[in-house]
């Protein structure tokens, strides 16, 4: 096993184990890290083996915080405390199980092991070399004691082995990858017949008392809800950084100071983007251990990458500077080395794998074409420095007025108005949960007191108060008519089309003509896949949803809008192409394969836990 994790230590599972120690909670989303300690109270006890209060405190702690890092607005007071609790104590009764069950299996670490493993990982090391002092200073920062950190890898490092052997175990048939690769490829020759809206217009008339009825029918969905009028005070960095004048004398020291920065540095990049998904963490790592064994990685982001354009060119992104690229894309591209490759780097397009393939700088811009840039950054600078300050004058200062006339007189800040804010939120800076909700709190709403003073973003503060008070009211019939109208007349548009495709439809299926009808014309489309552009996508899934035709006799169907109706003659399904040796039958084998190890594992854990004798205080 040793030379195993010799071998491994800066691979994957060393970066799997890391990441999970460090960032996750656990293997189920919850980013458990687990470690028993005798002697103290327990929260549960599974199959004799104390869970300690410690650690699931501990555990808490790191999951809320990894709930508001979530958050684009982090505010402490929308976290379900009970809720986290609840999720991180199940997910420490189901790490134990699995921990015991590999004891079981004589899975286990020896400390020699453990040392060689932790040597190893780069997050220990200075100039490539372990360093005891980084090693406890990580340990310590993750609010963990030597001891407990090594106890954790070695529980988790076996976990980990008994999750990725089962399910590196599914397995999915080749017929069932071409089965489906048929039907995903699948194209459909049919005909469509278009049906205005204007060609029912005739039928549609919406009456007086049908928009009274609807109106008394839906009474509560004409209900204007309580509304608040408030004043408001919103400190902000930005705004702050406005009212400091930089002299030209500052301007030049700053630019000299900051000259080997503003030589711009541009990097080339290549990547493989892989969706992020339940299989992407066991693709990346089928592709880093191809890495591993020398292919190349233009190879790889040809065979793997879903971005279809760079993929064609090995996953080369061209040379690019900082604010293009994503932020965890640019944070992990420039902090590698010529020549390496990162770990999976998360964004909102899927999972990256990024390499570094050159470095280049270009010469330092004059003053004067960056001045006012500077100008502005060096303003900002200063305003952090007093923003701390007067936000903490601020908060006291309006949590002890009796408005916010004060406050904003004392600190040079304008007091604003907003109407009309509902307990749903309204304008900003009243779209953020946290200020509606002390807003239309008793002390703020009953009693006049100002709000706390809320963080609304990064760098900006509000201080509000209730102006006036409305409550709830029912909208008359006469400020809603025009809207329900429409709605009537949406609706009862589509039930005209609706029976008039229908009536289309049984005509054809009787043998009549689209002129005998008085249906128009017939618009034809041969092998058209499922995500073709010519037709709308609501049309295309009708199409693909209808039966095969039998024999020479089409398939009919509809797809019908509040603008038109559309009547669908499908006349043939053609089959998918197959090829047993491409890309695309390699990928989805892999995904449904790992699938299949995703359920088995899945079914494994739940077989475990409902096995085991579990004892809660």
């Amino acid at each position: 096993m040793l030379q195993d994790i010799r071998e491994n230590a800066q691979g994957t599972i060393a970066k799997i184990i890391i990441g999970l120690l460090i960032v996750s909670l656990s293997i189920w989303g919850m980013d458990a890290i687990i470690g028993g300690f005798s002697g103290e109270p327990e929260v549960a006890t599974v199959n004799g083996e104390d869970i300690t209060e410690r650690e699931f405190l501990r555990l808490v702690q790191m999951e809320s915080q990894r709930r508001l890092s979530r958050m684009e607005t982090p505010d402490p007071s929308l976290l379900k405390e009970d809720q986290i609790r609840k999720d991180v104590l199940e997910s420490l009764i189901q790490q134990e199980v699995l921990i015991q069950d590999a004891g079981s299996q004589g899975l286990a670490l020896t400390d020699a092991d453990i040392d060689a493993l932790i040597t190893q990982m780069p997050q220990f090391q200075v100039d490539g070399q372990f360093n005891r002092d980084r090693f406890v200073s990580t340990v310590r920062n993750m609010g963990m004691g030597v001891a407990e950190f090594r106890d954790a890898m070695r529980k988790q490092y076996v976990v980990n082995q008994i999750r990725a052997g089962v399910i590196q175990s599914g397995v999915a048939s080749d017929e069932s990858v071409a089965q489906i690769l048929r039907i995903q490829n699948q194209t459909r020759d049919f005909r469509l017949l278009t049906v205005p809206d204007s060609a029912v217009a005739g039928q549609v008339e919406i009456t007086e008392d049908e928009v009274q009825t609807f109106y008394e029918e839906n009474s509560s969905a004409f209900q204007q809800p309580d509304q608040v009028d408030a004043a408001y005070i919103t400190l902000s960095l930005g705004s702050l950084a406005e009212t400091i004048d930089i002299s030209e004398d500052e301007l030049q020291a700053y630019y000299e100071q900051r000259a080997d920065d503003l030589a711009r540095e541009e990097r080339q990049a290549s990547h493989i983007l892989i969706e992020d998904g339940e299989d992407a963490d066991a693709t990346i790592e089928t592709i880093q251990k191809r890495l591993a064994d020398g292919e190349s990685f233009a190879d790889l982001a040809r065979e793997y990458s879903i971005d279809t354009v760079s993929a064609e060119e090995g996953g080369d992104l061209g040379y690019a500077g900082r604010g293009v690229y994503d932020e965890a894309f640019e944070k992990a591209l420039f902090a590698l080395d010529e020549g390496e490759v990162s770990g999976a780097v998360e964004t909102s397009f899927g999972v990256h794998l990024i390499k570094l393939e050159d470095v280049r700088r270009s010469e330092v811009p004059a003053l004067e074409e960056i001045a006012d840039q500077l100008r502005n950054e060096l303003a900002r600078d200063r305003a952090e420095e007093r923003f701390a300050e007067i936000r903490t004058q601020l908060a006291d200062s309006a949590y002890a007025a009796d408005d916010l006339a004060g406050p904003a007189e004392e600190l040079g800040l304008e007091v604003r108005e907003a109407t009309g804010v509902t307990r749903n939120g309204g304008m900003a800076p009243f779209d953020h949960e946290g200020l509606v909700r002390q807003l239309f709190s008793a002390d703020v709403l009953e009693e006049g007191y100002n709000t706390e003073l809320i963080d609304v973003g990064d760098n900006v503060s509000v201080v509000a108060r209730v102006r006036e008070y409305r409550e709830a009211q029912q909208l008359p019939l006469e400020q809603v008519a025009d809207d329900i109208r429409a709605t009537l007349k949406a609706r009862e548009t589509r039930d005209a089309l609706r029976e008039r495709a229908e009536e289309i439809m049984a005509g054809l299926k009787a043998g009549q003509s689209l002129e005998e009808l008085g249906a128009g014309e017939w618009v034809s489309y041969e092998a058209k896949s499922r995500n073709a552009q010519e037709v709308s996508a609501s049309v295309m899934r009708a199409v693909f949803s209808l039966e095969r035709p039998a024999d020479d006799d089409a398939s009919y169907g509809r797809s019908v809008s509040a603008e038109s109706a559309s009547v669908i003659a499908l006349d043939q399904v053609n089959e998918g192409e197959v090829d047993q040796d491409g890309a695309e039958f390699s990928q989805l084998s892999q995904f449904l394969a790992s699938l299949e190890g995703q359920r088995e594992y899945s079914a494994y854990q739940e077989y475990l836990r409902n096995r085991a004798e579990v004892e809660r205080p």
